[in-house]
């Protein structure tokens, strides 16, 4: 081997030495390395990554949809004989003909076919789900953007045929889920749910417990077994073999189980990532892993690891405390976290979102908000017409884990109740997490200004379906083609707001921020170019109330020309002060 080669194989080694200390393994380190590396090769060269490279700038941002957000047609507005077109077809035209080329990147939530959860119950990882579309589709796609994936990484379907295997005894599958006895201790175990972790089914071998951290239709891998990591690093060979080049971890901080442990981020976990990324990078260097993992603040920084984990983690704290924010008025809590976030290294950034697929959940930010600010976000959220979704504390009480509403309803008034600001609010939020450090996501329903799908969640009887709406292409193209309409308003206004931003750069994900200080109902922050030429002071009225910013108080350079971005005019020399309406935004720069 190369000495390339030999490097590449000592760290994969040294890796699974980690991860299976305590796991009796049927195969030599050395051996399990050399397979894993065969798969992840396929037919690639073998690459040399450059550490501490950062694979974005101002110019990335991130749609998040389901394949079939946006379908062609729906059942009753076409004869049977009528071709029903893929939605995967339905969403790249929207992206390429509405879009205006403000979205260089494309996350498509799980597109294999699945059971329940909306595709977190993934039952055949190598397969599109033929409602969808075809691998031709996906590709298509990823010619036109850079292509986001989630591997379901910790779980599959009781429907897959892995688990139909485990069930008979058969392999591929009979040995590749998570068991437990009924005797054990699992009271530490830390989940999201409320259904029972253990789920009895009945096997040749006799009655075994599966473990479901999610729900019963979802069942844990076992990765004590390295044939499952097999699998999956041949799954993530086969994503990248049809244009994936952002791989989202679903769920992964649950990956490993331990007896005796809370089993989740353990270190077995944080060394699979290191793994992935060791794979991954040395055949194709510019892929970027994203972790998912919803849970407090302080542990979810700790998967950046030492600059050597995940690219970038999805930034779960800024959703509530923004939310927290425009609906009290109070950026406190806000600013005391941003300043206590550490700026992330190169090669690494936060992944920036206010609304997903899921709820805003609440764990993030344990520790942050206050039990009564918290009861206040869980009260306005049903006020508004959203629900709330429950987990199971380790002492046997339902608490509070996440918001399940439409982002427009949720900021269509504030404590007190709906108000004439709904819309400037929105944009307010958007024009707050453009601007910070990191790269955007946008849901695809807030780009729209879609609203809570009462209808969706009536039928399908989950809280998260209110959220989940699935457009019409031609009702789609009236709303926001219909000038008066909300959905043309957040359309337009967001487009435009994205258009300023890739345009600035100090608004590179990895430019550096300050937070400031500012009195009254004003929140901002400070952001500089990487080449400190451009500096962009982001100040942003967070109540529903004039409030007056002191020009004074944000230090300009009187030598230079200031320019608010976002109302496209100059601060006049000699200017004291600039007078914002409720949710105004103003980003001042001193480059036009």
């Amino acid at each position: 081997m190369s000495t390339v080669n030999e490097l590449f194989l000592q760290r994969v080694e040294q890796h699974l030495r980690i991860i299976y200390e305590d796991v009796e393994l049927p195969l030599s380190i050395a051996e399990l390395a050399q397979q894993l590396i065969k798969i992840i090769l396929g037919s690639s060269p073998l690459r040399d990554p450059t550490p501490h490279t950062n694979r974005w700038d101002e110019q990335d941002i991130v749609l998040i949809a389901y394949g079939d957000s946006i379908i062609k047609h729906d059942n009753s507005d076409f004869a049977v004989s009528s071709p029903m077109e893929a939605p995967l077809k339905t969403l790249h035209r929207f992206i390429k003909d509405q879009c205006d080329m403000q979205l260089n990147a494309l996350h498509i939530l799980p597109f294999y076919p699945y059971s329940s959860d909306e595709g977190f119950a993934v039952m055949n990882y190598v397969q599109v789900n033929e409602s969808l579309g075809d691998w031709g589709d996906i590709q298509n796609i990823a010619k036109d953007v850079k292509l986001m994936a989630d591997l379901v990484i910790n779980h599959c379907s009781s429907r897959s045929v892995w688990f139909e295997n485990f069930l008979n005894d058969l392999h591929p599958g009979k040995d590749y889920f998570k068991t437990a006895s009924l005797t054990d201790d699992l009271s530490q175990v830390v989940r999201p749910r409320t259904s029972s972790l253990l789920n009895t089914v009945t096997t040749p071998s006799g009655e075994k417990h599966v473990w479901c951290t999610f729900s019963h239709d979802q069942v844990d891998f076992d990765f004590g077994n390295p044939d499952v990591l097999k699998e999956f690093v041949g799954i993530i060979r086969h994503y990248l073999d049809n244009g994936v080049r952002l791989f989202r971890l679903d769920a992964v901080a649950f990956l490993w189980k331990q007896l005796n442990t809370n089993c989740i981020n353990l270190p077995q976990t944080h060394e699979a990532v290191r793994l992935m990324r060791t794979l991954i990078e040395h055949v194709e260097p510019s892929v970027v892993i994203i972790t998912e993992t919803n849970i407090p603040n302080q542990e979810n920084l700790s998967y950046f690891g030492n600059a050597n984990e995940a690219h970038a983690i999805y930034n779960f704290a800024l959703p509530p405390l923004l939310l927290h924010t425009l609906l009290s008025g109070d950026s406190t809590a806000l600013k005391h976290w941003m300043m206590s976030m550490p700026p992330a290294q190169n090669g690494t950034a936060y992944f920036n979102f206010i609304a997903s697929h899921d709820g805003i959940g609440l764990r993030p930010i344990e520790g942050l908000l206050e039990p009564s600010e918290v009861a206040s976000l869980v009260s306005t959220t049903m006020q508004f017409g959203g629900r709330v979704s429950m987990r199971t504390s380790n002492d046997g009480t339902h608490t509070p884990y996440e918001l399940n509403i439409a982002l427009f309803d949720a900021l269509q008034g504030t404590h007190n109740g709906p108000d004439k600001f709904g819309l400037e609010r929105f944009m307010c939020a958007h024009a707050i997490m453009f601007a910070l450090e990191g790269i955007p996501g946008l849901y695809i329903h807030s780009l729209l200004g879609t609203t809570n799908d009462y209808e969706r969640f009536e039928n399908s009887q989950h809280n998260r379906a209110i959220n989940r709406h699935r457009w019409q292409e031609s009702k789609l193209l009236a709303a926001i083609g219909e000038k008066y309409s909300h959905h043309h308003k957040v359309f337009i206004g967001i487009k435009a707001l994205l258009g300023v931003r890739k345009k600035q750069s100090a608004f590179h994900p990895n430019a550096t921020q300050f937070t400031l200080h500012l009195a009254g109902g004003l929140f901002g922050f400070w952001r500089q170019s990487i080449d400190r030429k451009q500096s962009i002071f982001c100040v942003y009225n967070i109540s529903d109330k004039a409030q007056t910013l002191i020009l004074a108080d944000l230090n300009l350079i009187n030598t230079q020309q200031w320019f608010d971005l976002v109302a496209v005019n100059t601060i006049e020399e000699g200017q004291l002060n600039i007078e914002l309406e409720p949710y105004q935004s103003v980003w001042l720069s001193n480059l036009q």
